[in-house]
């Protein structure tokens, strides 16, 4: 870690305050669960008991798929819905944004360990279109949509092109797959019900921790049989542990806490992008948020924005970042809001953006 992301993790941490998260990922998370937890309920064995069936047949049921698994990560249960998908076509190729997660953060997991050739739609600045589902050359089994586009700010393609893609997915035989971890974040912008979205897709990954604040794990969601092939893969990968359950019974209790919570979190998202971009030399995209993601740019460099925003965070008590990322051209951060944002005065927060947006302007006038 550099210097200036080290005093900014520190001053971030010691902080009252955050803004983005439900708060810290720490073991209170997993006492809060049992707390209410009967100490003589029974574990899950193997991928079986009704601690597991009970929670994979109420997800089932919310996102309108005949059958569910929870999993014990999404890159698992994504890569075997991909293979899957490939061995039903007999085509192994699957098409996906650039910057999705199987082809950034997973070594290469579905190339070396399936053999799947990747086709990249898109350029790597904007979603998915129709067109570039239209414009592809090549057969292939199955085509991914991540929603919302985690690496871009979280940005989304409208509904109406949703509905396209899937209606002309299904006329060319193509399997269209859901990667939505996120997914709940979408669904305030879309004004749609999780099933509505969902049933344009074959398959569905939903994670347990990323937006519902669990410990770990994912939901995929499908038919009967493409379910009854990922439980096979799933042992394959070593993904039937013993149990499961801490990862279950905290997700359960997450997401009863925060599915229907999606829209607050995307209202304060919005107003928290709007104070951001009356600074100068920051930016949010996008520049009105369509989930309760974006991304922050400064037009300066890291080196140059962490003492300030280290300062910030001292001096308000409020973390606004942990990091900053180097661009071609400036620097940035991501922020997911949940919970904390919330729980900070706001009064204290319009304080602190007009510090910030005081001490971006001197900083922009000195340059002149």
């Amino acid at each position: 870690m550099n210097m200036s992301n080290a005093e900014l993790m520190e001053t971030y941490e010691t902080s009252l305050h955050q803004l983005a998260g439900h708060g810290p990922r720490n073991v209170a998370v997993l006492k809060d669960v049992f707390e209410s937890i009967d100490g003589h309920l029974k574990s899950d064995n193997y991928g079986s008991g009704p601690v597991i069936e009970g929670f994979q047949e109420q997800m089932a049921e919310f996102l309108g798929k005949q059958t569910a698994v929870f999993f014990p990560s999404g890159t698992m249960a994504q890569q075997i819905a991909l293979r899957i998908w490939c061995d039903q076509q007999g085509i192994k190729k699957v098409a996906y944004h650039p910057l999705s997660h199987l082809e950034i953060h997973e070594e290469d997991g579905l190339k070396e360990l399936h053999g799947i050739e990747t086709i990249l739609l898109a350029d790597k600045g904007r979603v998915i279109e129709l067109s570039d589902v239209l414009s592809m050359d090549e057969k292939i089994a199955c085509l991914l949509l991540e929603l919302p586009q985690r690496e871009i700010g979280g940005q989304l393609p409208s509904f109406e092109t949703l509905e396209a893609i899937s209606a002309y997915c299904r006329e060319q035989g193509i399997k269209l797959h859901l990667d939505g971890a996120r997914i709940l974040e979408c669904l305030p912008y879309y004004q749609k019900t999780i099933k509505e979205v969902c049933d344009l897709f074959d398959s569905v990954y939903l994670s347990m921790y990323k937006g519902i604040g669990g410990i770990a794990g994912a939901i995929l969601a499908g038919d009967q049989d493409f379910m009854a092939l990922s439980k096979i893969w799933k042992k394959r990968h070593g993904g039937d542990l013993i149990s499961l359950y801490p990862y279950i019974l905290s997700a359960e209790t997450y997401f009863a806490q925060r599915k229907d919570r999606m829209a607050a979190y995307y209202e304060n998202a919005v107003e928290l992008a709007s104070f951001f971009n009356r600074c100068t030399g920051i930016s949010t995209i996008p520049t009105v948020p369509v989930t309760n993601m974006f991304h922050v740019h400064f037009q300066d460099t890291a080196e140059q924005i962490a003492p300030l925003l280290s300062q910030v965070q001292q001096m308000m008590n409020i973390g606004l970042t942990r990091y900053l990322r180097a661009e071609n051209t400036g620097c940035s951060f991501e922020l997911s809001i949940g919970d904390q944002y919330e729980k900070i005065p706001k009064g204290k927060v319009i304080v602190t953006f007009e510090w910030l947006a005081e001490k971006m302007r001197n900083e922009f006038n000195q340059k002149l």
